[in-house]
């Protein structure tokens, strides 16, 4: 037996930590940006916030500004009310040995192990909120989480990398959009070719359809450094194979004039393993790792100098 939500459970959580993560946000959180940032699938994600709006976890906002938010701050919101929302009660009105109702007047010998069981899952549910899972989302970002009593996997192999780009705009504007979360960064990932639901970014060498996924980047609160900014990023790719490459690390800002920044990556690249299984050989796994560093700077670089966003 495996105890693990539905994907639409899962969908409704995913959802539920991004309307979290952007909670203090200026404006609503928009379809695109949960779609984008949480990989849930564009013709899915007005269904599934739908789901947290019936549950009166979230309320929507019509018009230019529009979109979803929390009816509640994040740490008055349990988990157990969010699997609930896409799963439905987490209680079964069957017996556990068969599939007929449970009567007081023919109770199987699981009865009490199994309701004992429930209620304890239910509690621990209840007992982690929203912000629980926003404040666990940043540790693990950062690289700072570890589980106790988790037998850990072997480490893998990963790539230190960094790089640099110029951006033509001021250090103001450029520490007012990265406030702003990573929603002004949507159009630019939607700018590269579309394949169904799928905002496909070319990051590495290859044909066209070398590590063709669906890529979301998370940017945290930036924080003043004695030399400019500091800004969590992790940039992660998603596809049909579970093999998934993402990078974490972090961005650093240093006004060069009054008018131009140097942007600064750092981090460690995790790449996926090939095709049988196997890791990339250093050679490749150091080219696609620059790629990606490439690519992302370049990115971040057009959308902070994009007025339009």
């Amino acid at each position: 037996m495996k105890l693990k939500l539905s994907k639409r459970g899962d969908y409704v959580v995913r959802s539920a930590l991004c309307l979290a993560n952007s909670f203090d946000a200026p404006n609503p959180t928009k379809l695109r940006q949960v779609s984008v940032e949480m990989g849930v699938p564009r013709t899915f994600v007005s269904q599934i916030l739908g789901d947290l709006v019936q549950a009166g976890i979230a309320t929507s906002f019509f018009g230019a500004n529009g979109g979803y938010r929390l009816t509640r701050p994040p740490h008055e919101i349990t988990l157990l009310e969010v699997i609930e929302a896409g799963e439905g009660p987490l209680e079964s009105d069957t017996c556990v040995l068969g599939d007929e109702p449970c009567q007081w007047d023919s109770v199987c010998p699981m009865h009490e192990t199994w309701t004992a069981a429930t209620a304890a899952m239910k509690a621990e549910l209840a007992s982690t909120t929203l912000a629980t899972l926003v404040e666990r989302d940043r540790l693990i970002t950062a690289g700072e989480y570890h589980v106790i009593g988790h037998r850990q996997r072997p480490q893998a192999q990963t790539v230190e990398v960094t790089d640099s780009v110029h951006v033509e705009r001021a250090m103001a504007r450029i520490a007012e959009r990265l406030s702003a979360g990573g929603s002004w960064l949507i159009p630019h990932l939607d700018a590269a070719r579309e394949d169904g639901e799928s905002i496909i970014v070319r990051i590495g060498p290859g044909d066209s359809n070398w590590l063709a996924k669906t890529v979301a980047v998370h940017l945290g609160g930036p924080v003043s450094g004695p030399d400019g900014l500091v800004v969590p990023i992790r940039w992660e790719a998603t596809g049909p194979t579970g093999l998934f490459p993402r990078l974490v690390g972090t961005l650093h800002v240093v006004e060069l004039d009054p008018d131009r920044c140097e942007l600064t990556l750092t981090g460690r690249y995790h790449p996926p393993l090939g095709r049988a299984g196997q890791a990339l050989d250093d050679a490749l796994l150091t080219r696609v790792a620059r790629a990606t560093v490439r690519s992302l700077l370049r990115r971040l670089a057009q959308a902070l100098e994009d007025d339009r966003t």
